[in-house]
């Protein structure tokens, strides 16, 4: 196995059975896992060990995100992880600027005005891709609503004048008042003390007129978020449960993903052995106590791959009510299509898992906030593929077809890949020319 490297990374799940989204300048050999949000662990492996290392790769990643972060999923479980110091409802930290880079200064929060403040880096592939969003929001809101942009967690070999090289070169990109912080005060201030650290960034947070934090989250979720708070229509104490609420489950999900690993089978573990029936067992009792927990991301790709094991109609119908709902925000999209890609050549998957399958990609496809991310053409293909299989060949092709003009719509790609999706083009093509004429591939009738 080769060399592991444990190190935050930004906020963006990247799924292991084939990698879809660009977290930074990652090549096609580097598998990321942002396990549960707080270390990253990087691996680089062999392409055909891919499938293999993604499914089972839940063990080793809690083993090592356990002692990266000191035992965090284990504590919060327990109820001995420390607690929040800065929450929703709570006045606003001071700012604590090393230097300002763009726009207006502002020195402290003053009543009666709303304030965003975002937290980025310039190593951050997501924070740039929430710049020209921001800027609108911005824009929209100029009235109404002070952006500031604070860069922090920065590499220790990126000076001052780079961070402004950076700035300057993103323009209207990036068109609202920037600033760098002061050491570390604001990264452990707001970051730390509210436990977004764990989330990384970007990550901002809302003050309302009154210097309280009224939200903590991700950009992509800021406009209705902002609709509500300049429409007064926010409730601060809803917002702190909902929190709260979001924080308690999370912390089981990680936990139990941890426990139901031992119910599925290891190629790394000879004595381990595969018990779905028992795996669904336990997580029925889970959900039993906790009816909240049934569509929480790893009991949703437990339960799913469980299923496709023991009775592929509950798999559809689960897989159904998964694509229709989300965990605090978050698709279930990205499990239901990792179980189908995974066991796809390995169990005897109908028609209607497939077509599942395609419905999930497409929900991926859709619910793209920063498409740039996100290797769109990697689900086309995919697409394409499990078209084919449920004999759909006209749907094969123009997913194919889409596969292709999204790769070439990016601003950089591989002629290799172009060439592979290109190549596949002609083969669902002339495999359908050939069923056409009464032919099978190798000429008979």
């Amino acid at each position: 196995m080769a060399n592991i490297t444990v190190a935050f990374l930004p906020n963006v799940f990247v799924a292991l059975w084939n990698p879809v989204n660009d977290a930074s300048c990652q090549d096609e050999q580097t598998i990321i896992h942002d396990c549960n949000n707080h270390a990253m662990v990087k691996q680089s492996i062999p392409q055909t060990n891919v499938k293999v290392f993604a499914h089972y790769s839940n063990i080793l990643l809690l083993l090592l995100c356990c002692i990266s972060s000191a035992g965090t999923i284990a504590q919060t479980e327990r109820g001995d992880d420390p607690a929040p110091t800065l929450n929703i409802g709570d006045v606003a930290p001071p700012l604590r600027i090393r230097q300002w880079l763009k726009g207006t200064p502002v020195k402290e929060f003053k009543k009666g005005k709303l304030y965003v403040v975002e937290f980025w880096a310039t190593w951050c592939a997501p924070c740039k891709a929430a710049m020209p969003h921001l800027s609108a929001l911005a824009a929209e809101y100029r009235d109404k609503v002070t952006f500031l942009s604070i860069d922090v967690m920065e590499q220790k070999s990126i000076s001052l004048q780079k961070i402004k090289h950076f700035v300057d070169s993103m323009g209207q990109k990036m068109d609202y008042n920037v600033a760098a912080e002061d050491s570390d005060f604001m990264a452990t201030g707001w970051l730390k003390a509210s436990g977004e650290q764990r989330n990384s960034i970007p990550r901002v947070f809302v003050v309302n007129a009154d210097g309280q934090l009224a939200w903590v989250g991700h950009p992509k979720n800021l406009p209705g978020v902002l609709l509500k708070i300049t429409g007064n229509r926010w409730d601060l104490k809803e917002a702190l449960a909902n929190g709260n609420e979001e924080r308690r489950l999370t912390a089981i999900d990680n936990h139990v993903n941890y426990d139901l690993t031992k119910y599925v089978k290891s190629p790394n573990w000879a004595s381990s052995r595969d018990k779905p029936d028992s795996l669904l067992l336990a997580v029925a009792e889970i959900v039993g106590k906790e009816p909240k927990l049934k569509y929480a991301p790893f009991i949703t790709a437990h339960t799913f791959a469980a299923l496709l094991k023991t009775d592929m109609h509950k798999a559809c119908e689960y897989a159904k009510e998964g694509l229709q709902t989300s965990f605090f925000g978050e698709s279930l999209s990205r499990y239901i299509m990792g179980d189908i890609e995974f066991f796809a050549d390995s169990l005897p998957l109908t028609p209607e898992i497939f077509q599942m399958g395609i419905e999930a990609c497409q929900a991926e496809i859709d619910q793209a906030t920063y498409p740039e991310l996100v290797r769109i053409y990697k689900i086309y293909n995919r697409m394409a593929a499990w078209y084919w299989r449920i004999n759909e060949p006209v749907k094969a092709i123009e997913a194919q077809k889409k596969a292709i003009a999204s790769i070439k719509s990016r601003n950089h790609y591989s002629a290799n890949d172009l060439a592979v999706l290109e190549a596949q083009l002609e083969k669902y093509r002339l495999k359908q020319d050939l069923k056409l004429v009464g032919m099978d591939s190798s000429g008979r009738n």
